[in-house]
């Protein structure tokens, strides 16, 4: 007779228990187990136990391949659904075998879990057997066909939908109560979100702001639109959105710092002549010098020229693809020094300069403004996070099984995401949404998504590639860059080990079909077959490999922090940037004044409309897991454990030494400060 311990864990969250019936079978290589009830003295599968029970066998079963739960109803209760963390076997040989599950289970289901680590100990000897594998590594039959079987069933289950045309493709799921409970926010993410929600319109309402078409009086009564939600910055922002170096420190470390470039040679359609702004220039310098120096930046939003705004109050609305010379000073300060609206040149369309009146320079660096903040709403946060982040998703659902190391390292990393983007679709794309409030309205959001989409390289979405390519190198003061490049070094070296780990050799990757599957409907799902792009359709070594899956993990993590965590500190107060102005943009000079300034700016509730788009966004909830913390054990051998523990201690240094230096500063950049960066998009 053998025995076999098997302990199990069940999830702490809330109603993570059951009274219901489970049952386990033990399948090894010589036979296996009876179908064996778990039971002992109380409630079983309380929220939070670890509970240890013995299945008796005739003989050893060998090596364990499989270990199946099934979840039966008990006498007069109703379903309750079931969070198994994960199950641990000892065997008579001396073996510790964990199988992860991590997973909800209903009433009537069997799931079959395979393990992650083998420990076998004998008197003076140990060793440790990975149990993750490849495709071409199975051996056993019985656990090939459960691994084809899994694939076949996760296809099926998970299948590609048309959003937009021209868009990434995204999950066939419309709602979140439809998505395999897996994959669903966590209670304490919806409760609090839901309360979120309604605490801020039971605000708006009872100030009789929501849905208010009133228009601003003054400034300061933007400053009621909520009371009690301040922070720091959005009262900095309050104060110095007029200052250009504020606004062209946005460019920098604001939550869009991925738009300006270097300029060695001024467009042809921006005529800025020398005499126009070397009144801006330190002592006496040229312009041509100050082009020479890589003293002068360019914002050009020319991707949104042609684009049809929507129409407010029964005329069309004005998005101007403007232009933006910026100018760094011997202060180290980035200040604009000349603006156009418009691409073309003409007697309509002049070039503003901060010598002109203080509310046509205003004016002109609202619409520069407005620009900027839908290309960062649309694109840089939802487009190239959240979206693409969704394609790699749903492909590795598809083509990656459970036991292989690069689904267990990514999966992480994809939490939350998918009920997260399902609201995303109708929060800023939907009826009465934010895009459907925009200067651009939903047509010309998802006309402009589209241009990006073709527009986007592989090179755009690699910081390093990225930054060079812009000419940012050595900018001062670019946080975002600083920290993101650290980052950046520290995710590629813990992808590095990982996937070595794995992955020995290019033929490894080669050999490996089921990766090939999945970053090739990556490339034909999420980025439409694009060959001018630069994404990989396939890998063909392990740099290669691990450069993808380091865009990844920075994608999901500190890309989305850094443009996603501020926006209720630099989008809450209207004027700094909104994705809406009601009115003309300046053709000629000296005709404006603050009346001027307010009569552009959105009505009452469309300002509170985009402020709690903000607030709900950019909000911290109660169930973060900040990067590299790795709650679920999906990799239990020292090798792996080392390898996320020195992850998790050059994240802490960073974390360190990025709080020193931003006691210096003051606006200190926090969004990519380790501690704050979530591990996933799931909010």
């Amino acid at each position: 007779m053998a025995t076999y311990k098997v302990e199990v864990r069940t999830g702490d969250m809330a109603d993570a228990g059951t009274m219901d019936n489970i049952w386990v079978t033990l399948i090894g290589t010589e036979g296996q187990s009876k179908k064996t009830k778990l039971d002992g003295w109380g409630r079983d599968f309380r929220g939070g136990s670890n509970r240890t029970y013995r299945v008796k066998t005739p003989s050893s079963l060998g090596t364990l391949l499989l270990l199946r739960l099934n979840k039966n109803p008990a006498l007069l209760f109703s379903e309750d659904l079931w969070y198994c963390c994960s199950v641990q076997v000892c065997t008579p040989e001396g073996a510790a075998l964990l199988f992860p599950c991590y997973r909800w289970i209903s009433r009537g289901e069997q799931v079959e879990l395979r393990e992650a680590t083998l420990f076998i100990g004998y008197k003076k000897f140990c060793f440790f057997c990975v149990a993750a594998v490849k495709a071409f590594e199975e051996s056993h039959p019985v656990l090939k066909k459960l691994r084809q079987q899994e694939l076949t069933e996760k296809k099926n289950l998970y299948q590609w939908r048309v959003y937009e045309e021209g868009l990434p493709h995204c999950t066939h799921f419309e709602s979140e109560e439809d998505l395999p409970l897996e994959l669903q926010r966590s209670q304490s993410k919806q409760s609090e979100f839901g309360q979120n929600v309604t605490a801020i319109g039971i605000e708006l309402k009872i100030k009789g702001i929501l849905g208010s078409q009133e228009r601003w009086e003054e400034l300061e009564d933007l400053r009621k639109i909520f009371w009690f939600k301040k922070t720091a910055l959005s009262e900095y922002t309050a104060e110095h959105w007029r200052d250009d170096d504020f606004f062209g420190s946005q460019f920098l470390n604001g939550v869009n710092p991925m738009m300006i470039r270097s300029c060695k040679q001024l467009p042809p359609n921006f005529p800025v002549t020398n005499e126009m702004v070397q009144p801006f220039l330190d002592g006496g310098l040229s312009l041509q010098t100050a082009l020479k120096k890589g003293k002068i930046f360019l914002y050009d939003a020319k991707k949104f020229e042609g684009i049809p705004p929507r129409t407010y109050n029964g005329r069309a609305l004005h998005v101007t693809p403007g232009l933006c010379l910026l100018y760094l000073n011997s202060e180290e300060l980035l200040k604009p020094i000349a603006i156009q609206l418009y691409q073309q040149p003409a007697e309509g369309n002049p070039i503003f300069l901060p010598s002109d009146s203080e509310t046509d320079w205003l004016l002109a660096k609202m619409f520069i403004r407005n620009t900027d903040t839908v290309e960062h709403e649309m694109i840089q946060h939802l487009m190239n996070t959240h979206l693409l982040l969704e394609a790699f998703m749903i492909s590795a659902l598809r083509n990656l099984p459970t036991v292989h190391p690069i689904y267990k390292m990514l999966t992480p990393h994809f939490r939350g995401l998918l009920p997260m983007n399902i609201k995303a679709r109708k929060l800023l794309l939907g009826p009465q949404s934010v895009a459907d409030k925009s200067s651009l309205g939903i047509k010309g959001v998802v006309e402009l998504m589209r241009r990006s989409l073709s527009e986007l390289t592989y090179s755009d979405l690699c910081l390093p590639e990225n930054i060079s390519s812009r000419g940012l190198d050595s900018v001062p003061n670019f946080y975002y860059r600083d920290d993101g490049l650290k980052l950046w070094a520290i995710i590629n070296s813990f992808v590095r080990a990982v996937v070595e780990h794995y992955y020995p050799s290019n033929t490894d990757v080669q050999r490996d079909s089921e990766l090939q599957d999945w970053i090739s409907e990556i490339f034909n799902y999420g980025f439409l077959g694009n060959m001018a792009s630069g994404f990989p359709q396939s890998f063909s070594s392990v740099q290669e490999m691990v450069k993808f899956l380091t865009v990844v993990i920075f994608t999901s993590s500190a890309q989305h922090a850094a443009v996603n965590n501020g926006q209720y500190d630099y989008l809450s107060w209207t004027p700094n940037a909104n994705m809406l102005l009601v009115t003309s943009p300046p053709s000629t000079k000296g005709q404006s004044n603050m009346q001027s300034v307010l009569d552009a700016l959105p009505s009452v509730g469309d300002s509170a409309k985009f402020a709690a788009a903000a607030w709900v966004l950019s909000d911290k909830y109660s169930d973060m897991v900040p990067l590299g913390s790795y709650p679920e054990e999906r990799f239990n051998e020292p090798a792996l454990k080392q390898m996320i523990k020195d992850f998790q201690a050059e994240l802490s240094d960073l974390n360190e030494a990025i709080t020193e230096r931003n006691t210096e500063l003051q606006v200190p950049y926090t969004y990519l400060l380790p501690s704050q960066i979530e591990n996933s998009i799931a909010i």
